[in-house]
């Protein structure tokens, strides 16, 4: 990691979101596939002069398709280090992507936004979360979104 650190990367940030909503007796959370086949959540570049939370809603909504969801609490922050495959072919990316818990109505169903980096999204039980994310930088980001849940009456 220290080499990969070591090169010159260009410093991005990036919002994004956690979306839950009562199925039932249960609780599922919305979740993406991404270009590299992982399940993940929603998140993407802040517009000029956007807030993070409004990136987070906004890129959030546009993937997921939905048309409605409100901001409950910011989630936390990671930060990852990779070689872009896509727009900066080879570029190194040093990224900040925050996250934040969105609750959706029950009736919301998820219409994504299919494209060379979404393939799919569905909801997917909260006693399930932790096992389908495929990326281990997002565990404290979703412990923490389980945590505030059982707070909520939803």
């Amino acid at each position: 990691m220290k080499q990969i650190q070591n090169q010159k990367a260009k410093h991005e940030i990036s919002a994004g979101g956690l979306v839950f909503k009562r199925a039932g007796r249960e609780v599922v959370f919305a979740m993406i596939k991404d270009p590299y086949g992982k399940w993940t959540f929603p998140k993407g570049h802040l517009e000029l002069g956007e807030a993070i939370e409004e990136a987070a809603a906004r890129e959030t909504i546009e993937e997921l398709g939905l048309e409605e969801i409100r901001l409950l609490e910011p989630l936390g922050k990671i930060d990852i280090w990779f070689r872009d495959q896509h727009i900066k072919k080879g570029q190194l990316i040093h990224k900040d992507i925050y996250f934040f818990l969105f609750s959706a109505p029950i009736n919301a169903k998820l219409s994504p936004q299919v494209s060379e980096y979404l393939s799919e999204a569905d909801w997917v039980l909260a006693a399930d979360l932790l096992k389908k994310s495929d990326y281990k930088d997002l565990l404290p980001i979703i412990n923490q979104a389980l945590k505030i849940i059982k707070t909520y009456r939803i």
